[in-house]
């Protein structure tokens, strides 16, 4: 009989009831990567979520396509982009991982899976999306806002009973993007990355800059040299920062995981949280920031 772990779970921003999802499903004995589907679930299927699956912000055709990807404790991932027409894409990226022989299915290529794995078809622009997007075609000005949920990515990372470590990333991407645009958060070590040996992290915010340092697979290599999974966040936004001179048009942050259950969290700007299920307790932690003032 092998010695079961407390489970942990931490997710990007304050989505409560998502982490609380996960975090019991580990406590009822879910594997890590189910449990990180699920509770990401819970905001791919929340309307009210403009950044993330249903009721998305569009592109600058109209149109809401979704990006994700997964990663469980041995190293396998899955990833799709540019995604019409599911909702839960998240499942979707675990069946690119183990249904097929790829990693990253793209576009009307990972739309037919879904429906061969029996996906339902759905009208991902809600009512309320398309009349912001209205609005917005008034002045078509393209200007990420800090903080504002116009790029709030949910990454969410599990350890599960048996402390095997495996995480989930899903998007919307940037709010009336170009088409075709593509972030951080599908990017397996960009917006996710695991090695259970070691632990997981995750990414949100701009996109376009955390890829240019693939944020999350350095924040675990950093924690494989010795770094805790706070001292590792702060290292790879320090990264960022010191290649930027324009930190102040955008927002990246962090979340990580060690395999002690450590965490560990940290952004540019202040306003960014993590959520974290421990120990029974579901809990809103503020990160620190690079411009803390």
């Amino acid at each position: 009989m092998t010695n079961k772990t407390a489970p942990v779970a931490i997710c990007t921003w304050g989505f409560t009831k998502a982490n609380q999802a996960a975090g019991e499903a580990l406590e009822s004995g879910m594997a890590a990567l189910d449990a990180a589907i699920k509770g990401v679930a819970v905001e791919e299927e929340n309307i009210k979520n403009t950044t993330v699956g249903k009721g998305g912000a569009p592109d600058r055709e109209g149109n809401v396509t979704l990006d994700a990807c997964v990663m469980n404790s041995n190293g396998d991932c899955g990833a799709v982009v540019c995604v019409e027409n599911i909702t839960n894409v998240a499942a979707l990226a675990k069946v690119v991982m183990e249904e097929t022989p790829h990693v990253m299915l793209a576009g009307k290529g990972a739309e037919e899976l879904a429906y061969k794995n029996g996906f339902q078809a759905e009208q991902l622009l809600t009512d309320s999306s398309e009349a912001a997007y209205r609005e917005w075609l008034k002045t078509s000005e393209y200007k990420p806002i800090i903080n504002i949920e116009n790029h709030d990515t949910i990454g969410m990372l599990c350890m599960d009973q048996h402390g095997d470590i495996a995480g989930a990333c899903t998007t919307s991407g940037l709010s009336y993007k170009m088409k075709g645009r593509v972030g951080d958060s599908p990017i397996i070590g960009s917006g996710l990355f695991v090695d259970n040996e070691i632990g997981g992290a995750a990414a949100t915010g701009m996109g376009e800059e955390i890829m240019k340092t693939v944020g999350s697979f350095l924040i675990v290599e950093l924690m494989r040299q010795g770094k805790t999974p706070q001292e590792a966040c702060e290292e790879a936004v320090q990264r960022i920062v010191t290649k930027n001179k324009n930190i102040e048009n955008f927002q990246v942050a962090y979340i990580a995981l060690n395999k002690k259950g450590e965490t560990g969290s940290y952004c540019i700007h202040p306003g960014f949280a993590m959520m974290q299920y421990k120990d029974g307790t579901n809990s809103r932690i503020t990160s620190a920031a690079t411009l803390d003032s």
